[in-house]
């Protein structure tokens, strides 16, 4: 592609040499992966400076580099003020704006985002549409999956697979969108047709500045849809009208509205609900017609999710009875609200709840079709926010009957400093048992018949991360294991 080509959609920018006749074979943002005839974008990371690895990428072969700042170099260097946006412009165009080609659909929000991703997702397929799926635990592209490092991939690795996505034939691509991502700017140069917030608590405050610096990023999706080139199609806003910050929301977009809810009224809404220990029932309301849903998700969270997943799909053209056939059918999210059956008398739940909020629903949810006692085993994740811990370990005491704190990934922090954060100014009795293996271990012993006990954090994740090391480690796997040596040793 001509260098001037793939630059059009930036309107300023200064060249130390002249790039009219300048043909680009790729773009990098990594010296190590950059090849003949790449554009080489500079970007400043929280550890690394890609200014500090122009030459390696000139030596390479980068034709050009895109930066922030002048560097000494022999080939064409391209000032601008920002290398992560002109990164997702110019990647957009090398790959053909593969977005506007697609039906797009991104889903932002504290909870929820994985789930909805998914119901999304088996409902386009039951409906004979082609998919793809970007988000925490996956991505997807016709069925071809893809390991993933963040909920929402860099601007580059975004553009490309949604290229593939639109090689692939895929109809309709559904991603899940991170506070992260937004501030950072990686989905520049994504055209999304429709976006969902679904709720807003306490998380990533590590990075943001505040609870409002959270929230401002969140609304980016909001404020920026409908501002791409294309013109053609409609753009929607789907928002959980029950969330208190929802009218921050509908106030940062002016596309048109769809909103959902249970205890709001809304255009989308759930009435008649009842939350069994097989899963939700309830009557799904919409603007044309009213239909009784009895679905194996369990929970009131997760009726907020399929209200979610019916709206966005409504507004793509969706029949409703396939929006029912997809919620009665569904399998969920490994990781997400996961039963672990082994023939055990009790109940055995794996969910990635690492919020206090979303710690606080899964428990609430247990609490209304638990026959006997509450146990959960969690932890809180180091270098992270260290505010949410005492919130963590309040909501397990206040819901649960038995406590036991854990490692969850401590990553470079003492899980010593970790467990005193949580538990400082804590009342009432909890177990304090470090390693993750032993702490499911004593949960499960302790069980009895009719009681659940909530494996919490970790979810889908297979790995735990000590010192900046990842080791295999898989709560599910772990629960299973422990089960089946119970059945054959029972004590």
């Amino acid at each position: 592609m001509k260098m001037k080509k793939l630059l059009e959609h930036l309107p300023f920018y200064q060249v130390t040499q002249p790039i009219s006749k300048l043909t680009v074979q790729g773009i990098s943002m990594d010296s190590r992966s950059t090849g003949p005839g790449d554009l080489f974008v500079c970007i400043r990371g929280i550890k690394v400076d890609g200014h500090d690895f122009v030459q390696d990428a000139v030596n390479k072969g980068a034709v050009a580099v895109l930066c922030e700042e002048e560097v000494d170099t022999d080939v064409p260097v391209i000032l601008v003020n920002d290398t992560i946006r002109a990164l997702a412009m110019a990647a957009s165009a090398f790959y053909g704006y593969p977005s506007e080609l697609l039906h797009v659909i991104g889903v932002t929000g504290t909870n929820g985002k994985t789930t909805i991703t998914y119901l999304l997702d088996e409902i386009f397929r039951r409906h004979k549409k082609s998919t793809g799926l970007i988000g925490t635990i996956q991505i997807c592209v016709a069925g071809k999956v893809f390991p993933v490092k963040n909920t929402t991939p860099d601007a580059l690795s975004i553009q490309k697979y949604l290229s593939k996505m639109q090689k692939s034939k895929v109809d309709t691509a559904i991603m899940e969108v991170s506070s992260h991502a937004l501030d950072q700017g990686r989905v520049y140069g994504c055209d999304f047709d429709i976006a969902i917030f679904t709720n807003l608590t306490r998380d990533h405050l590590d990075y943001h500045d505040g609870f409002d610096d959270y929230l401002r990023a969140k609304s980016l999706l909001f404020a920026q849809l409908g501002n791409g080139y294309n013109r053609g199609r409609d753009k929607y806003a789907v928002i959980n009208k029950d969330s208190p910050v929802s009218e921050r929301f509908i106030r940062s977009t002016s596309q048109p509205l769809l909103t959902y809810g249970i205890d709001q009224r809304a255009d989308v809404m759930a009435k008649d609900y009842q939350l069994k220990e097989t899963g939700t029932s309830f009557t799904l309301v919409t603007p044309e017609e009213e239909v009784l849903i009895n679905s194996p998700l369990m929970g009131l969270f997760n009726i907020y999710n399929m209200l979610a997943a019916a709206g966005a799909a409504l507004l793509s053209g969706v029949p409703l009875r396939t929006i029912k056939e997809s919620f009665e059918h569904t399998t969920g999210v490994r990781g997400r609200f996961e039963p672990v059956r082994e023939g055990q008398e009790y109940g055995v739940v794996i969910d990635y709840a690492h919020t206090p909020d979303s710690l606080e629903n899964v428990l609430k949810t247990i609490s209304g079709f638990c026959k006997g006692a509450i146990h959960v085993v969690v932890g809180c994740g180091g270098d992270r926010d260290r505010s949410k811990r005492p919130m963590m370990a309040q909501a397990a005491m206040k819901w649960a009957d038995h406590v036991t704190f854990t490692s969850d990934n401590p990553r470079t922090e003492d899980p010593k400093q970790i467990f005193k954060d949580m538990t400082n100014h804590l009342q009432g009795t909890y177990k304090l048992i470090e390693n993750r293996e032993l702490a499911i271990q004593h949960a499960l012993r302790e069980a009895c018949k009719g009681d659940v006990v909530l494996i919490a954090g970790k979810g889908h994740e297979t790995y735990q991360e000590i010192q900046g090391i990842r080791h295999h480690f898989d709560d599910c796997e772990v629960a299973r294991k422990i089960l089946r040596r119970f059945k054959e040793s029972p004590q």
